[in-house]
């Protein structure tokens, strides 16, 4: 009798054991897969995006009245260059390079004292003791004119803005950007007296972009677009400057490079 109870006893501790193991199984067949633990980003650990220009917002109070005559396409084109000058060159932007400008300036305050002092030796001198003297003089204060004018043609060209920023985020980054201006004409079949909205020169922009870091010993970014709209877009009848619709175009322009879709 005892002997068939141990029996019977043993048989239902191997049916509890099957049954808790059976139940296990299914268990895990039913819970969802384990994912494994995720890694941070590369977005996440990306330098910060530098702000561009549409970020800066720009209050109607701080802006000037810009008028100007609609039938000189001189004027036109000054005044979007000197816009685009004010809003490329606010603090939180970039900071204007002009290098260019001194260049010309010094080249030219040169051959001003080079004549000068020509000039007032030859006053001063006998004439045939003199004459070495201001030939000398004559002679470079032509190379300095004809270097000024090379330089302006050949070096400086149609560039209105050369600006440069400096960000930090894990790193220093460097950013330069060029911008060359220029007007284009209308073509003679659409030559009219008067200008208007359908009938207006063209304003065309060229813009290069530069980000780098290291000195500029690496590069991280590049850019480089050309655009150009009719200066009607920008002025009214009366030769007032919309410079709100100017400058969200100009802002659009130099985000596309910074971003690296430029063509």
């Amino acid at each position: 009798m005892i002997f068939q109870l141990s029996s019977a006893h043993r048989q239902d501790t191997s049916l509890s054991t099957e049954t808790t193991m059976q139940h296990r199984k299914n268990v895990k067949e039913l819970s969802p897969p384990s994912t494994p633990a995720r890694r941070p980003s590369s977005a996440a650990s990306s330098p910060e995006k530098p702000p561009g220009p549409l970020s800066i917002t720009i209050s109607p109070e701080e802006r000037d009245v810009v008028k100007v005559n609609n039938f000189s396409v001189s004027e036109l084109k000054n005044a979007c260059d000197d816009a685009l000058k004010r809003y490329l060159s606010r603090p939180d932007l970039f900071k204007q390079i002009h290098l260019h400008t001194d260049v010309r300036l010094v080249l030219g305050w040169a051959g001003v004292i080079t004549a000068a002092a020509t000039g007032l030796y030859g006053w001063n001198t006998d004439f045939e003791k003199s004459k070495p003297g201001v030939w000398a003089g004559f002679i470079l204060y032509l190379m300095l004119t004809t270097l000024q004018t090379l330089y302006s043609y050949f070096v400086e060209g149609d560039t209105i803005f050369v600006g440069r920023r400096k960000t930090f985020s894990k790193r220093i980054m460097t950013e330069r950007i060029t911008i060359a201006s220029r007007t284009l004409p209308l073509s003679s079949s659409k030559a009219s007296p008067k200008p208007s909205s359908t009938n207006s020169p063209s304003y065309s922009l060229s813009i290069n972009y530069v980000q780098s870091t290291s000195g500029g010993k690496s590069l991280l970014a590049k850019g480089r677009t050309s655009e150009a709209k009719e200066y009607s877009a920008f002025f009214d009848e009366k030769g007032v400057m919309a410079q709100e619709v100017f400058e969200r175009w100009v802002g659009e322009l130099v985000e596309v490079v910074m971003e690296g879709k430029g063509a």
